[in-house]
């Protein structure tokens, strides 16, 4: 089952409200796939999740480093896939350990791992507006566990939490 919705941010400010705005809704072993191109705002998106979970400090890119794990009310892991070429490299990071452990697993360039977690994610595609700043964020909600959750998605974007 898959339940699409969208919502256009205005900032980076308001990418990052949305973020935190989904947080509340998470739950363990909960996988986000997010797609979109450099400066397409899937960094600050991250960190509004994060924050929403209850994590104080910085949140950055993990590009260099593939994985960065922020603790909260649930652990965040926060992986960068851009740097992989293959889909073996991504299986040999053992992300399924990370989600049997109950995290939540965000995935930077998340079309590298589509076929591994794909079935069961919330996908989520930035893509530019009409500005600078300005980002249309869809929501796929893919599986039994998201399609649950759907309703209370399209609340989260219509409630107007992210300026826009």
């Amino acid at each position: 089952m898959t339940t699409r919705s969208s919502s256009l941010t205005a900032s980076a400010a308001a990418t990052e409200a949305l973020g935190r705005s989904i947080a509340p809704l998470l739950e363990g072993r909960d996988v986000l796939l997010l797609v979109g191109g450099l400066g397409a705002g899937k960094t600050t998106f991250v960190r509004g999740l994060a924050g929403g979970l209850g994590y104080a400090g910085q949140v950055t890119s993990p590009t260099f480093t593939l994985c960065h794990t922020y603790d909260g009310r649930l652990a965040l892991v926060h992986v960068d896939l851009w740097r992989l070429e293959r889909a073996a490299e991504v299986a040999d990071l053992a992300l399924e350990e990370e989600l049997e452990e109950g995290s939540v697993l965000v995935v930077e360039w998340g079309e590298a791992a589509d076929d591994l977690f794909g079935a069961e994610a919330l996908v989520v595609n930035f893509e530019p507006g009409r500005t600078d700043t300005e980002r249309l964020v869809g929501l796929e909600a893919r599986g039994t566990a998201w399609a649950a959750r759907a309703g209370r998605l399209r609340d989260v974007l219509e409630a107007d939490r992210h300026p826009v």
